[in-house]
C-alpha cells in the first residue's frame, strides 16, 4: 500500500482495511461512511467521487468523503482545515457538507468565500442513537413496504423531501432518479410504512444506510392530517423494532434542534443524544 507519511491524499482499494478501522473508531456516528466504503470497496467509479485521508507519521488519522456529499471522518478542527485547503486541488461535486459539528463548521468556514452563498446551514443538529428495544409499544400496522406499495410510498416521500428541504426531488428533471433511488430502497427492504384504509400513506420512514453495527433512519414523515396523534412515536418505535432484529443492533438518526415535535417523539421511543450535527446545503 501506497502511503504518505504527512498530509492528504487519495485513498483507494488498497486503503480499505486502514479506512474501516478508523470508522470503526465511532461507527454509529460514521455509519454513512463506513456503508459507502463497504458497498464501493473505494472504487473511484463506484464513490461518484473520492476519499481523501488525511496522514500523519504515516497512519491515517482522518477521512473524508467527497461526493454529492461532503462527509469528514475522525476529524478534529486541524483535519478540517487541512482537507479544506486540499479541496482547491480536486474537482468539486459537492452540493451537501453533513457531519460532526466541529469539523464541518471549520471546514465550511474555510472554503466558504471560494464555494459561494450556501441555500441553507442546519448547525447543531442532534445526532441520536438507540440500542435498546423501544420504550413504547410499536405501532403493528407499520410494516416494510413491497414494489407493489411503489406508487403509494413516492409520492409521500416526495412529499418529505419537499418539506424537509425546501425543494421538490423531481426539480430539474429528477423525478426518474428520485423514484428509482425509492425503489431502491423498497427492494432492499429498507422502506417502512403505514397505510390507513384507502391505501394511503399516513406515516413512513426508511434506512438511508446500514453497516454491521448501525442503521442510520432518515425521511421520517407523517401525513399533515394525521399528525399529533402519536403516529410518528408509535411507528418509530416499529421501525426501530424492526431494524434492530434484521438489519443492525443500533438505530441512529440526526433532526434539526428546532423540530421539538420530532425530537419529543424520539425521545419517548428512547433515542439519546449522542453528538451534533452541522447541515450545509450549497
Amino acid at each position: 500500500m501506497i502511503t504518505t507519511r504527512q498530509g492528504v491524499r487519495v485513498l483507494g482499494p488498497a486503503d480499505l482495511d486502514e479506512f474501516l478501522a478508523l470508522v470503526a473508531r465511532d461507527p454509529v456516528v460514521n455509519v454513512f461512511v463506513d456503508h459507502r466504503a463497504r458497498t464501493t470497496r473505494l472504487q473511484p467509479r463506484w464513490l461518484g467521487g473520492e476519499m481523501w485521508g488525511l496522514y500523519a507519521d504515516g497512519e491515517l488519522s482522518a477521512a473524508c468523503h467527497v461526493a454529492a456529499n461532503l462527509v469528514p471522518v475522525g476529524a478534529d478542527a486541524p483535519a478540517a482545515r487541512a482537507f479544506a485547503a486540499y479541496a482547491p486541488s480536486r474537482v468539486r461535486s459537492v452540493s451537501t457538507i453533513v457531519g460532526p459539528q466541529v469539523p464541518v463548521d471549520t471546514f465550511w468556514s474555510n472554503v466558504a468565500a471560494r464555494w459561494g452563498s450556501p441555500r441553507e446551514v442546519r448547525f447543531g443538529q442532534p445526532h441520536l442513537e438507540i440500542r435498546t428495544d423501544p420504550l413504547v409499544a410499536p405501532d403493528p400496522l407499520v410494516r416494510r413496504t413491497v414494489p407493489s406499495d411503489l406508487d403509494a410510498v413516492y409520492p409521500a416521500c416526495v412529499a418529505m423531501y419537499t418539506e424537509e428541504v425546501g425543494v421538490s426531488p423531481e426539480r430539474g428533471g429528477g423525478a426518474d432518479l428520485y423514484r428509482a433511488r425509492v425503489t431502491q430502497l423498497i427492494s432492499r427492504g429498507w422502506s417502512f410504512a403505514r397505510f390507513d384504509e384507502t391505501g394511503r400513506v399516513v406515516f413512513k420512514a426508511e434506512v438511508a444506510c446500514a453497516s454491521p453495527y448501525a442503521a442510520q433512519v432518515q425521511g421520517v414523515w407523517v401525513a399533515p392530517d394525521r399528525r399529533g396523534q402519536g403516529l410518528a412515536t408509535a411507528g418509530m418505535a416499529a421501525v426501530v423494532e424492526q431494524v434492530r432484529r434484521d438489519v443492525a443492533p443500533v438505530v441512529s438518526l440526526y433532526v434539526n434542534e428546532w423540530n421539538a415535535s420530532a425530537r419529543a417523539a424520539y425521545e419517548r421511543v428512547g433515542f439519546v443524544e449522542t453528538a451534533r450535527f452541522t447541515t450545509v446545503m450549497l
